[in-house]
């Protein structure tokens, strides 16, 4: 049996209701198979990458989980698709529901199909804020600490968000 792995995933939305979908995106994650979802980092507001789409909100989830990094990324993406995330959409779009694997555990893979670290860990604030929340001494493989390498990001167009209460 796969032993239990650390695996750190980012979250978010910039449509219908984002905080909502992030929110609900933590109830997924806490349910998928082999998996224990361990950490939620608040919630991020950002600006989007292109002009002209809403902004974001994101977050990050940590999680204990047994599935291999495929198995895992085929759960996120089922997650994905069942929020409302159509299978072939714009890259870098806008988008109901995000789900990236960042982390798992050690391991760093160039394979196309599951790149990890996740590429631009290590430059994005609106997953390194998330992540030195939850996890500031986790050593992203080939990268560094998370708390060095979000001091390097400028905090400009991320802010902390205050979710609704129902």
């Amino acid at each position: 049996m796969q032993l239990w792995q650390p695996a750190y995933i980012g979250i978010g939305s910039n449509l219908a209701d984002p905080a909502a979908q992030v929110a609900a995106a933590f109830e997924h994650l806490a349910k998928l198979p082999d998996t224990r979802l361990v950490l939620r980092s608040p919630l991020y507001g950002s600006q989007s990458l292109l002009p002209g789409q809403p902004d974001f909100v994101n977050a990050v989830a940590g999680v204990l989980t047994r599935l291999m990094p495929l198995e895992l990324l085929g759960q996120l993406q089922a997650v994905e698709r069942t929020a409302g995330r159509p299978a072939l959409h714009e890259y870098w779009g806008p988008r109901v529901l995000d789900l990236d694997l960042l982390v798992y555990g050690s391991l760093r893979s160039s394979d196309p199909a599951l790149r990890l670290p996740h590429p631009g860990v290590e430059v994005r604030n609106f997953v390194l804020y998330p992540l030195a929340s939850v996890a500031p001494d986790l050593d992203v493989p080939g990268m560094g600490r998370v708390r060095e390498l979000a001091a390097r990001v400028s905090d400009q167009g991320i802010w902390p968000v205050t979710p609704r209460l129902a």
